[in-house]
């Protein structure tokens, strides 16, 4: 565990939050933070059950007075959105991930964080290993597979669950509790094309758009952090109205909910136009970076 966080408050939530950084937990990969889910309860006396999906219920009896009140769930997921650095190596399947302070922000180098939906993980943990707190019953629900289809909320079975009030602790807005949200659509396009002989003489030319700094496409798709993809694309639209480019090969961001970081794409460039081409790149090229200097 990166020791810095042993100094933050409070010291439950992040000293849980600091052992589930170790453990890995890709989208359908969580084998490992459900082993470490079941010991946890295992070694407390916990009653605990896992459902036919994979979704962990960790249950945590009233305190000595409060056996009257309605039981309260508490929800999160505990898979995490696995998104990297292109020159950072990382297996998202073994690694730990390496956790820092930054100006009183808690960042990780080169690989996303997992602190959605790890800080509401790391706060049951807490609360349920916390015998000082006084409470009604409370049932603890950890659930699979959020970030790729919801599929561990979608096969919640009736009756796995004793309480009628759910706490979803996913939420990036301190001090605010939501009784709705905004659905989400994929789009899947599929484009045909030809491949042909790429021109003898023509000049290659790789273009590669990286230094953003990504974000949820739900929270921040409106402050502006700018999208590889939509970025190198307006590169390739100028290249092609200017000179007919060819291209070879383009990739940008990895998942459908990330904002794209990095994109980059292969083109060749008719001889005649390829210094003029490269020119016209650079030129873009600066007219982008002050374009998105603030954010």
């Amino acid at each position: 565990m990166n020791e810095s966080l042993l100094t933050l408050e409070p010291a439950g939530v992040w000293h849980y939050f600091g052992e589930i950084l170790k453990i890995p937990r890709p989208s359908k990969h969580e084998e490992q933070i459900v082993a470490y889910l079941e010991d946890f309860a295992r070694s407390r006396q916990l009653s605990f059950e896992r459902d036919a999906v994979g979704n962990v219920l960790i249950r945590k009896d009233a305190s000595k007075g409060y056996e009257d009140r309605q039981t309260v769930v508490l929800q999160s997921h505990i898979d995490m959105v696995c998104e990297k650095n292109s020159d950072k190596v990382h297996d998202f399947h073994k690694d730990p991930i390496e956790a820092y302070i930054d100006n009183g922000w808690v960042k990780a180098k080169g690989t996303t964080l997992g602190a959605d939906d790890g800080i509401g993980v790391a706060a049951q943990l807490a609360i349920l290993a916390d015998n000082n707190l006084q409470h009604g019953p409370v049932e603890c629900l950890f659930t699979i597979d959020e970030e790729t289809g919801l599929t561990g909320a979608f096969g919640l079975e009736p009756g796995f669950l004793k309480g009628k009030i759910l706490l979803n602790l996913d939420s990036e807005d301190e001090g605010e509790l939501f009784i709705g949200c905004a659905g989400g659509k994929d789009t899947v396009i599929r484009l045909p094309f030809s491949w042909e002989h790429a021109p003898e003489g023509f000049t290659g030319l790789h273009v590669e758009v990286s230094g953003l700094k990504g974000g949820h496409s739900g929270d921040d798709i409106h402050k502006g952090l700018g999208n590889a993809n939509k970025i190198l694309n307006r590169i390739l639209w100028m290249l092609n109205k200017k000179s007919g480019a060819r291209l070879c090969e383009i990739n940008g961001g990895n998942l459908r909910n990330a904002i794209a970081r990095e994109a980059a794409a292969k083109l060749l460039l008719d001889p005649s136009f390829a210094t003029q081409g490269i020119k016209l790149a650079e030129e873009l090229s600066k007219s982008i970076i002050e374009e998105y200097s603030i954010t």
